[in-house]
């Protein structure tokens, strides 16, 4: 598994790598900022840690510190890498407006800002506590996404436009999930001990809530300004406040 994951990742970078050098063969200004961000480095590893580094620290010190902390869970597990190439990848896919991976990279703050979280994941799970949150908390001022260390989000999920996105404890987002704006998924106060569920390949547009113990089925959609407190079967779309389904399939609508 992790040579497979070496392997991917290895082949994004030689992309990366080929995107930076047209980039900044087409413009000497822009160049020297690319030569920084990617062609300074010898892999997506080193890269990215730099990258988080340099988004979510107000100083020196800070920058250093938190690319630190990637770099560290980078190395201590590497699949990390290859989740983080899936989720670049899946912007490049699901994204219209871009055809490249330079682009998102770059510049796209919802793809920083969950990377960020995994490495906050990562740390929580080590028992490193402070550290984790304090990734939460920075994410949550520089990028305006907040996403609980104790959250699990499975790979090639998309974080679009990104602004005003809250998850929290507990939840579990599963692959393949598109997310745009003000978007909250969590407990409800009367339930504080389980939080959705959310399955694969779902799309949930800007401003939904999903509240409480419930599943989003795979490949639902939850329309914008959704409010969603009860199971949402497979394939269906879920629209208005309070949620109501419509476009189901025909087995989910005979349930």
């Amino acid at each position: 598994m992790a040579e497979a994951a070496t392997m991917a990742s290895d082949s994004l970078w030689r992309r990366l790598r080929s995107e930076a050098q047209r980039a900044a063969a087409a413009d000497p200004v822009f160049g020297k900022a690319l030569a920084g961000a990617i062609l300074a480095h010898d892999n997506f590893a080193a890269a990215l840690s730099d990258l988080i580094g340099q988004r979510l620290g107000s100083n020196a010190a800070e920058r250093a510190r938190f690319a630190s902390f990637a770099r560290d869970a980078f190395h201590g597990e590497p699949d990390l890498i290859e989740t983080a190439s899936r989720d670049l990848q899946a912007i490049a896919s699901r994204d219209p407006a871009i055809a490249e991976l330079l682009p998102p990279l770059l510049h796209y703050k919802g793809y920083v800002a969950l990377q960020a979280w995994r490495v906050s994941h990562w740390l929580w799970h080590r028992g490193q506590i402070d550290a984790a949150l304090l990734f939460q908390n920075e994410a949550s001022n520089v990028l305006q996404v907040s996403i609980h260390p104790a959250a699990s989000i499975g790979s090639a999920v998309y974080l679009d436009h990104a602004t005003g996105i809250v998850i929290g404890a507990n939840v579990v987002i599963g692959d393949e999930v598109t997310i745009l704006q003000n978007v909250s998924i969590g407990r409800r106060s009367e339930l504080p001990t389980r939080s959705p569920r959310v399955g694969r390949g779902v799309f949930i547009g800007s401003g939904a809530t999903i509240l409480g113990d419930i599943a989003i089925g795979d490949f639902a959609k939850i329309g914008a300004g959704t409010v969603v407190t009860r199971d949402i079967p497979a394939g269906c779309t879920a629209v208005g406040n309070p949620a109501r389904l419509t476009n189901c399939p025909e087995a989910a609508s005979a349930a």
